[in-house]
């Protein structure tokens, strides 16, 4: 395989892709899957496209290159206070801002406050015609138009190659608390997950752990009032407070996937609280594999080891690391999907959907 290009700027990218009949984007290589294509495909690293352009902490947005890893993008946000309140995954592992827009993946903060979706302003990006095109914008307004930005999060590259990605921010809660509360079977676990979700306590976070199990539920605001509603979610349900260095560790192993098979394959599945315990059947049935349920039920994570068979999907996924069909599961072709790929990536320099 030959060495990917480097572009450094923009220009740089639009000539890259421009330079050959077919390209792929690669990001830091944490979600390898979406790259996984033949070899009549030029690769375009972003490793040199990085750095935070534009950050206004007063206005609460950032604007910064697409190969810029989220560390750099956390670490800059922390000293104003601020975050990016969906959690995006494997910042450890060196997970780049237009990989994780590229992939759609959002953590545990996409329960409460919405996904990468909801938080995307604006992009500039370069078409399979080499043209870089600017959408969106760089402050919190209301745009008329097809919205771009938020078409582009979870698209795998197949429209186009991601330059410059401009994001809104919060302030980051004063403290949290984070409780296990252990749960007798799969049933239990989601009449937690369906009554926490409408229930007055506005969880930060609510996740299940398939293995143990148990729901492991985050809340955050000011001290005094995270104790009241701990013992209040406490006596409805037996658990208990982590300490917070455990807990600390126990969300970074959750955005770092600690729990998956290193090596293995990783599929990310879309469901509703109340497939949950049909989603924990499939993992029970496929031998070594291991599952997760995010968001309070609307994402299940299936891993399995290396060379292991992926199952039958019934609901709609895509394949995050491993070699497996990139939408295992169930997908429906959209026209809006066709007419965008058309206008963006005419000659199909770019992977098609079914790439």
């Amino acid at each position: 395989m030959t060495e990917a290009m480097q572009p450094t700027s923009i220009d740089e990218l639009a000539d890259a892709v421009r330079s050959a009949p077919r390209v792929m984007a690669v990001g830091a290589g944490t979600k390898p899957r979406l790259s996984l294509v033949g070899p009549e495909f030029a690769r375009i690293s972003t490793a040199k496209l990085t750095g935070i352009i534009d950050y206004e902490p007063s206005e609460f947005t950032f604007t910064a290159l697409a190969g810029t890893p989220l560390r750099e993008i956390k670490e800059v946000l922390g000293r104003s206070g601020q975050y990016l309140p969906f959690d995006p995954a494997w910042v450890e592992a060196g997970a780049t801002l237009g990989g994780t827009v590229a992939a759609g993946v959002s953590g545990p903060g996409r329960f409460r406050f919405g996904g990468v979706r909801d938080f995307i302003l604006g992009v500039r990006f370069v078409d399979g015609a080499g043209r870089s095109l600017r959408l969106g914008g760089r402050v919190v307004k209301n745009a008329a138009g097809f919205d771009v930005p938020k078409f582009l999060v979870g698209s795998a590259g197949r429209f186009a190659v991601l330059g410059e990605i401009t994001f809104k921010v919060f302030p980051r809660a004063v403290a949290t608390r984070t409780l296990r509360l252990p749960v007798p079977d799969l049933a239990a676990a989601t009449k937690i997950l369906i009554e926490t979700g409408g229930a007055r306590w506005e969880v930060d976070a609510l996740e299940l752990a398939l293995d143990e199990p148990a729901v492991i539920a985050r809340l955050a605001g000011p001290p005094v009032a995270l104790e009241a509603l701990a013992r209040e979610m406490l006596a409805r349900w037996p658990g208990t407070v982590l300490p917070e260095t455990e807990a600390a560790e126990r969300w970074r192993g959750i955005g770092e996937f600690q729990w998956a098979h290193a090596g293995g394959t990783l599929v990310k599945v879309a469901l509703t609280p109340a497939q949950v315990v049909e989603f924990a059947a499939l993992v029970r049935s496929s031998p070594g594999a291991r599952g997760w349920v995010s968001s309070g039920g609307n994402a299940g994570y299936l891993s399995l080891p290396a060379g292991t068979a992926l199952p039958v999907i019934a609901w709609p996924a895509v394949t995050l690391r491993g070699e497996a069909p990139l939408w295992p599961g169930p997908r429906r072709d959209y026209d809006v999907m066709r007419r965008v790929k058309a206008a963006l990536d005419p000659d199909q320099r770019f992977p098609t959907l079914d790439e």
